[in-house]
């Protein structure tokens, strides 16, 4: 995230607490990766002791959000796609941060965007 991630790039909005879980949109990023002050806060929900501003650990990138898919891409979908069987989202459905190549990218808005009829590109 720190150094991969850039003003303008795409990213996808997954629900990874949801039933079922989905990708339910996009949004593009409006600022690159920079210290994520609330690990080094004892009053954030989540502080980490071996975060300082001097050495932090914790990065984050500030997001505007795009437009929500008309139908949200549930996990089951991407596994079933077999053009995104490479998919980190895939392999590891618990990660934050992934990456996404632009043919994911394209099939995943094709998806979201024009509905399953169109699932297969």
């Amino acid at each position: 995230m720190r150094d991969d991630m850039h003003t303008g790039d795409g990213v996808l909005f997954y629900h990874s607490n949801s039933q079922p879980n989905a990708v339910v949109g996009y949004a593009t990023v409006v600022k690159p990766g920079y210290p994520d002050d609330t690990a080094w806060d004892p009053d954030s929900d989540h502080p980490d002791p071996r975060s300082t501003p001097e050495n932090p650990v914790w990065y984050m990138v500030d997001i505007k959000g795009e437009a929500l898919f008309r139908t949200p891409i549930s996990l089951a979908q991407v596994k079933e796609n077999p053009s995104l069987d490479k998919m980190a989202l895939v392999n590891n459905s618990r990660l934050s941060v992934q990456p996404v190549s632009p043919k994911e990218w394209k099939i995943i808005l094709t998806l979201g965007m024009a509905g399953l009829e169109e699932a297969i590109v």
